[in-house]
Parts: structure tokens; sequence; C-alpha cells
């Protein structure tokens, strides 16, 4: 492959809402350049979505690097892509990848106008000095309203709508003059090649046969294969083995030189010798480390369980090779009384805790249970210390013995913004009310102020409100036409209260709550029933209790088994009897012992599956 000096590059990285056409638009770039031949029949879809989970899901959720070589003017240039997520789970690999880059296509759904994570992802750009294309996207369908959202844009961004590209990513129109305001607007990297070596690590991914494969972004010097390079962070050496740039699968090549984006293998084995935001130099050349990234912090906590405790080893270590490829995640080993041994995972939302389980199952054939999702309460003692717990276990009860030394009890909150069409405000707003929102504010995203204009809702809304089922609400009461996006917002002080659930009068540790007083009585009461209605009967009566402290706020009790029923599975004939006696061994093998009640494991599973 030939040389390319940095004016001759470019970096960029593609931004948007979540299905605003992201991928769709990456396939026709890499098809105009020649990166990816044309089919015949159909079109290339989402050719950068490489793994199960975003072919099936529709979504991206890891960012995709993708170098194209596209001829302009006599000269041919590298364009060096990634298509990011859309999603607010997944904020982190946008940040991540916004650092590789000089510039960024915006790009907003025509018929949709500008969304809530629109709104987040412009900023991360602007933050980050990024020049930014403006692209409204599907203006070919019939409710594209592409002179409005352009006003939107306007408004909102402060962007000229004159610089507002206009493009069918689906149809192909409009994608060539993309490629022109790349290379037209977007700045070359600086670099130079005779300066020592400084590589910036941006991702990872590990390969069975070579270890872990890092993306890194040349930002000065020449790096070849055979080069000895060390880490500014572990300070340990390793040998380059192989390296190049994703045209758009790894395609080797001889250097990597300043401004390009291209993996290096280099026999590293542990996962943790990866570390995003390392800068990688030549042994014996050191040089300044790059600023790194801030760490992602984790918002929603979740149990992962094997479900036979003897495949606990493979799953620890599914576990770590896949954070590997997703550094936002938390991880600690936990056990539990009920599930055994386990691993306590941090995630940044609901939806990326969901994507990590279904990848677990895809990638490595993990079989799992997790448990709901919680958020990290901070503690503050009487003397000032502060602990923070994100398993409702280890909660302070109400009557605890060290329940007094609790100054104050704190839950994490976030700055929610919710774009709407104003038909839909005031439901937004119940909502909003119904989940302990607070300071609510509203603006029109344009000028107009017409009926059919667009609001930005924001409030401070407590994180543990809107992990569960708080999306589905707002879909649901806007007829899908709301977005949502969120911020940490810090820490509130708030009246919160572990609830536990007793079986026969003993606890069952995995099915613990942290409910906020408000809710008590409702929650209690519906998990009771929800208890009483999966577990089976048994011999003897069963009470089931939930409780605050000492306090019961709801019971349901499960009757015994009538004496006619018992007698009747030992009655007939010696054959019933002795096949009975038989099934019992297979039977015990299958029964969750909670509390002191035998409980089928599937049943138990889908208590905890109800409750996540």
């Amino acid at each position: 492959m030939e040389e390319f000096p940095c004016e001759l590059i470019r970096n960029f990285s593609i931004i948007a809402h979540i299905d605003h056409g992201k991928s769709t638009l990456a396939d026709r770039l890499l098809e105009l350049t020649g990166t990816i031949q044309k089919k015949e029949k159909g079109m290339n879809k989402q050719v950068l979505d490489k793994l199960k989970v975003e072919r099936e899901r529709g979504i991206t959720v890891k960012a995709q690097t993708a170098s194209m070589i596209h001829p302009h003017s006599g000269r041919s240039y590298l364009l060096n892509l990634i298509d990011t997520p859309g999603h607010v789970d997944f904020a982190w690999e946008v940040s991540r990848s916004l650092a590789a880059c000089q510039g960024a296509l915006l790009l907003v759904d025509a018929s949709q106008g500008v969304q809530a994570q629109s709104l987040s992802v412009f900023h991360a750009a602007r933050e980050r000095g990024l020049k930014i294309i403006p692209v409204l996207n599907k203006i070919d369908l019939p409710a594209a309203q592409p002179e409005i959202v352009a006003a939107q844009m306007q408004s909102t961004f402060g962007i000229d709508p004159n610089d507002v590209l206009q493009i069918s990513a689906k149809s192909g129109k409009g994608v060539e003059s993309v490629l022109q305001a790349i290379i037209d607007r977007i700045p070359p990297p600086q670099g130079n090649g005779d300066d020592p070596l400084k590589a910036f690590l941006f991702d990872s991914s590990y390969d069975k046969y070579r270890g872990v494969i890092s993306l890194v972004s040349i930002q000065s010097g020449v790096l070849k294969k055979g080069d000895k390079i060390t880490s500014c962070y572990t300070r340990k050496k390793y040998d380059v083995v192989d390296l190049g740039i994703m045209h758009p699968e790894e395609t080797s090549t001889a250097t990597l030189r300043p401004g390009q984006v291209g993996f290096i293998a280099c026999n590293m084995k542990e996962s943790s010798e990866a570390h995003i935001g390392d800068t990688v130099h030549h042994v014996g050349a050191p040089v300044d480390p790059m600023p790194g990234f801030k760490p992602a912090k984790a918002m929603v906590y979740a149990g992962v369980y094997p479900i036979s405790s003897s495949d606990f080893p493979k799953l620890e270590e599914s576990i770590k090779r896949l954070t590997l490829t997703d550094r936002s995640v938390e991880y600690a080993r936990e056990s539990s009384s009920a599930l055994g041994q386990g691993c306590r995972l941090g995630f940044l939302g609901s939806l990326h805790m969901d994507v990590f389980r279904q990848r677990l199952e895809d990638e490595y054939n993990a079989n799992v249970i997790v448990t709901a999702p919680t958020v990290p309460y901070k503690i503050v003692w009487n003397d000032d210390k502060e602990t923070y717990i994100s398993n409702p276990t280890d909660f302070p009860d109400a009557g605890d013995k060290n329940s007094w030394k609790v100054k104050e009890i704190q839950e994490p909150v976030v700055k929610a913004s919710i774009i709407v069409p104003q038909d839909y405000l005031g439901e937004m707003m119940d909502l909003c009310f119904v989940h302990r929102a607070d300071d609510l504010d509203h603006r029109y995203l344009d000028a107009s102020g017409s009926l059919d204009s667009r609001i930005l809702l924001t409030c401070i809304i407590p994180l543990g409100e809107i992990v569960m089922d708080f999306f589905d609400k707002l879909k649901s009461r806007s007829s899908g036409f709301a977005s949502f996006d969120y911020e940490d917002a810090g820490y509130k002080t708030s009246q919160l209260s572990k609830m536990t659930f007793l079986l026969n009068g003993r606890a069952v540790d995995a099915l613990a709550l942290i409910v906020h007083k408000s809710a008590e009585q409702e929650v209690g009461r519906a998990w009771v029933k929800k208890l009483h209605e999966v577990i089976p009967r048994q011999l003897f009566e069963v009470p089931i209790q939930a409780a605050v402290g000492k306090k019961i706020i709801a019971r349901e009790t499960l009757s015994a088994m009538r004496a006619d029923v018992t007698a009747g599975l030992y009655g007939g004939h010696y054959e019933r009897k002795l096949k009975h006696l038989n099934n019992q061994k297979e039977s015990k093998r299958l029964m969750k012992k909670v509390g002191t009640v035998e409980l089928p494991q599937e049943a138990f599973f889908s208590l905890l599956k109800t409750k996540s």
C-alpha cells in the first residue's frame, strides 16, 4: 500500500442519534470509494456492524474503524472512518472514537429532526474541537421536512442551514457531496515522521491465536513491523509482530505513519495490559504521554451468575475477555447464598447490561442469570466517611445495629433531556413527576412555537427511577415520538430503605431491593403477590412477607397441599410409587433451596428475570 503524507489523510467519525442511518451511510461511503464491492442484487447492509447482537437488534454497540482510499483532483486521499453507536448507553464508545479524529459527520434524520442523543454527541464533538459537518439524511421519505429540520439545527446548534448537506444514504443520493466535504472541510492530522514515535491506543480486542489486538492513532513518528515498543502506562515492552489498517478487514502494511489509524499485534497476552488511552513509544525513546480519557463511570450494577456453579471459572474468563472490547464495564467477584459464586458488573445503562449479557451468550456460549439492575448509593456515616454500595445485600437495614451510625443516604441523580412533540408535553411532565423528577424546565427547539413544534424538556431525576421500565413508559406515553438522553448530575439526599423478602421466615438475599419510602407499600404488595404466583405449593404452609427492617409491609400465605393430594402421591400400584422414588434424585438436582422452601430452578430464575 502506498504511503500517505498527513495532508492527504482525513480522520472522521459518524455521530448521530440511534437509527438515524449512520451504518447505512458508512456502507455507501465504503461502496463509493471501492473499499467494498456493490452487490448486483440488493444492497450492502451494515457492513461494519459485525457482532451478532448488532445484526439482530439493528443497532450499533461497538465503534468500528475502516480505512478508504478515495481519488480526488488527481490525488489519492486516505479516509479513516469510525462508525459510532447512537444510544446513550454507549457514549463511552463515542468519546473514544472522537479522540482519534479531526472531524465528524453529524447525521440527523430529516423526518424525525434533532433528537436527544444528537445534542449529546454534538457537544462531545465540540468539546474535542472537531470540525463538524451537518448532514440531513432520509430526505427521500414522504415525511421528510428538510427545511424545518435545518432550521431546528440552526436554533439548537447554531449551524448555518447553507452548510447542511442533504442526502439519502439508503439510495446513495447526495453521498458523493459528503466525500467532497470530508476532504474540503475536515483539517488533516498534524504529525512529523521524523519525530519520536507517539501512538495513542484508543481501542482493543482479543484474538485467541495472536492475543490482544490494539487500535492506535499515530500522532508522530513511524511504526514498523519488528519494532520494539513500550507502554507509558504499564512500562512493559513488546515486539510488533503485525500491523496494518482496517480496509475494512485487517490489511497488513509495512508501516503506520503520522495521522494514520491502524491495528498492531505485539504478543500482548493479558487483557489488562491494553490500557485504553495509553501512549505507546519506541523502547529507549520516551515521550510525554497523552492526556488519555476520563474513566467511564458505571451507572447500573447487576450480579451475573452461571446456571451451574461448576461453570464459574469459564464464566469469569469469558467476562474478562469480553471486557477487553468494552472497557466501560466494571468487574468484581461476589457470592450469594442462593446463587453461589458470581460476578458483580457495572454498566453504563440497562441496554448496555442486556447487550453484554447477549454477547456472553452469543460469543462465549455462556448460560447465565442476571439479577435485577441497581444503582450505586452513597452512605454518609456520622464520622463523615463515605461508602458506595451497589449490592442491596450490603445496604444497612433500618433495624441493623450499625443503622444509628448512618448520617444520611444519597442516591445518584441524572440530568435528563427529553425531546417530544408539543402535544405530548403534559404526558411527559406527568411521567417525570411520577418518577420523582425535580427542576423541570422546557423550551421550544424552533422559534415558531407552532402546534407541531418540538420541545426540549429537562429535569433532574433519580437514576434508580430510569433503569427499570422508564424508557418503555416514555415511548408508550408519547406514541414512540419522544427521545431520551441523560448525563450524570451527582448525588442527592433521599429517604431510601432496604426491602427484604422472607419465605417461611427466612430472608432471600438475591431478592433484596432498595426502594424509596414513598413506594414501599406498592412495591411490597406487588412482589409478594408475584412470589405467591410463582412459588409451587409445599407440604406445609408458607408465609411470604416483604419487610423493611423489622416491619412487615405486605404478606401473602401459600397454603399447604391438601392431605388427599399428598396421600395420592403414594397411592395406587407399587410401580407408581417406585417411579416417584426414582425421580426424587433428579428432582432434587433441579431444585434451589430458598430459605426453607424447595423451589424449581426455572421458577427461581423467572423471579430474578421478572425483577430485572
